[in-house]
This record gives C-alpha cells, sequence and structure tokens, in this order.
C-alpha cells in the first residue's frame, strides 16, 4: 500500500538522470528518493528498444517491490521514448513521470526560430519523438543531432573526449548565433548533456540559450504527486539512496561532483 512517506523513483541508464534528480531534490526537498544508474546495461541511447524496454520494466518492478515507491521518474529520453507507454498500462495506479527534449519551451524562447537539438539517436528514431515534432510544425525550424558517443564520454567523465565530441556536433548543428538564419537556442535532448554545459557554453558564447528538462520535469512530479494526494506531509530532511547495477564508482563520483552528494552507492543485481 503506498504512502505518502513512501520514496519516489528515479533510474536513467547511468549517471545522467542525476541533472533530473537535482531539479526535484530542489521543487520537492521534504521527499524522499531511490535512484538507480543502470550503467551494467548502458548506454540506452545506442541500445535497440526491446531491450531499453526490458530494462526499464525490470527497474520498475524492483523498486515497487523492494522500496515501494509511491510515484515514479523515468530521467532518461530513450527510456521515456521506447518504455513509458508500457509502464502506465501495467502499473495505471502508479503516477509516472517520463522526460523528453523540451522542444516546445525552446520553439517558445527562440527569436530567430532555429533551434538545435542536440539528442541520442534512439531519442530521435523513436516513434514518441517523432510525434512531439509534428505537433510543433511551423513554430520553429528544429536541426536535429544524433550525438553518438557523447553520453557514454559524460558518463566516464571523459574531458577530453566530451569536449571533443560537444564540438563536433555544434559544429556539424550549423551557426549559432542572432542573426536570421542562426541557430540561437540548443535543446540538451539527454540527460546527460547538462553535465557539458560548460564545455558547450565554452564553444558556443553565452548568448545562445541552452535548455533542459530538469526543471519542467520536477514540476511535473509535483503537480501528479498532489492530484494522487501523495506529497510528504511534513517538511522532514528527505532521505536519498543511491544504486548502480555496474561502476558504482561512476555514480559515486558524479553524484560528488555535480551534487555535493555524499551518499554511498549500493550495487544492484537484477
Amino acid at each position: 500500500m503506498t504512502h505518502v512517506s513512501h520514496p519516489i523513483g528515479v533510474f536513467d541508464s547511468g549517471i545522467g538522470g542525476l541533472s533530473i534528480l537535482q531539479a526535484l531534490r530542489v521543487e520537492l526537498p521534504a521527499e524522499a528518493f531511490v535512484y538507480v544508474a543502470d550503467s551494467g546495461h548502458a548506454p540506452y541511447g545506442e541500445r535497440d528498444a526491446l531491450h531499453v524496454i526490458g530494462r526499464s520494466q525490470t527497474i520498475t518492478r524492483h523498486l515497487l517491490a523492494q522500496h515501494h515507491i509511491k510515484a515514479l521518474v523515468v530521467a532518461c529520453n530513450t527510456a521515456t521514448a521506447a518504455a513509458i507507454h508500457l509502464l502506465r498500462q501495467q502499473y495505471p495506479d502508479l503516477p509516472i513521470v517520463g522526460v523528453e527534449p523540451a522542444l516546445k519551451p525552446a520553439a517558445q524562447l527562440s527569436r530567430t526560430r532555429r533551434v538545435g537539438v542536440m539528442a541520442t539517436r534512439g531519442t530521435l528514431e523513436s516513434d514518441k519523438f517523432r510525434a512531439l515534432l509534428e505537433t510543433l510544425q511551423g513554430q520553429a525550424d528544429f536541426i536535429l543531432q544524433p550525438c553518438d558517443g557523447l553520453a557514454d564520454a559524460i558518463e566516464r567523465q571523459d574531458a577530453i573526449k566530451t569536449e571533443a565530441l560537444c564540438a563536433d556536433y555544434t559544429m556539424a548543428i550549423g551557426q549559432f548565433g542572432h542573426e536570421p538564419g542562426q541557430i540561437d537556442t540548443l535543446v540538451l535532448g539527454c540527460t546527460h548533456y547538462p553535465f557539458a554545459t560548460t564545455e558547450l557554453r565554452a564553444l558556443l558564447g553565452p548568448q545562445v540559450q541552452l535548455i533542459d528538462s530538469g526543471a519542467p520535469v520536477a514540476r511535473q512530479t509535483q503537480r501528479l504527486l498532489r492530484s494522487h494526494n501523495a506529497l510528504a506531509a511534513s517538511p522532514t530532511p528527505a532521505s536519498l539512496q543511491l544504486y548502480a547495477t555496474g561502476y558504482p564508482e561512476r555514480l559515486q563520483a558524479a553524484a560528488s561532483h555535480w551534487l555535493q552528494l555524499s551518499q554511498p552507492v549500493q550495487t544492484l543485481s537484477t
């Protein structure tokens, strides 16, 4: 039986979902969280859809059975695109929030009406993404760039490779700036990519808008919990548990470096 004090489950193929977790903890400071990095099966963005669906189902079952989560945040664009519709069918009573590239906010913010989109190949080729793109036809020109290897480089905290790939992919997208025909807004369509913001800023300058999904996902999670009368009853210090199915040291280092978290990472065999 779900109780307001039960935790919120959050999972990603690796460390990228920490960017979503960070926003969730700001928006919902009274809540407890269980974060699973499925690093033993990463990166999702370069796996086939059946593999991603299977892993998403396995992790969701684990979070429900072992942690009795009251809500689930699929903190991965690829897993959202491939599996969230099936998870909602299988668990109709569980509030589930996914992430998708923030195309609509980007279209609204862009003045040149040209928006770059960096994402994994799995996200860009999904039916869910194509349907989203269709709804925004005519609102802006979206230049789509699959970024093979970038999530993995960020996962490994390989600064040299991350910088090189960011340079390659932003160059492939086109010319950035505020003049007509230039791209003034860039969507970070993978939860790993906000952790390359420093590299992207150095390449693009301070004027190009970088849009990610953290804050909108956190606000949607709060709305959904409120509608289910499932918000934590009192502002007690939130607990946090971190798990990894492989390479726990990567999650430990990333959580310490980017979120200043010192919680130990437990290894999950599932």
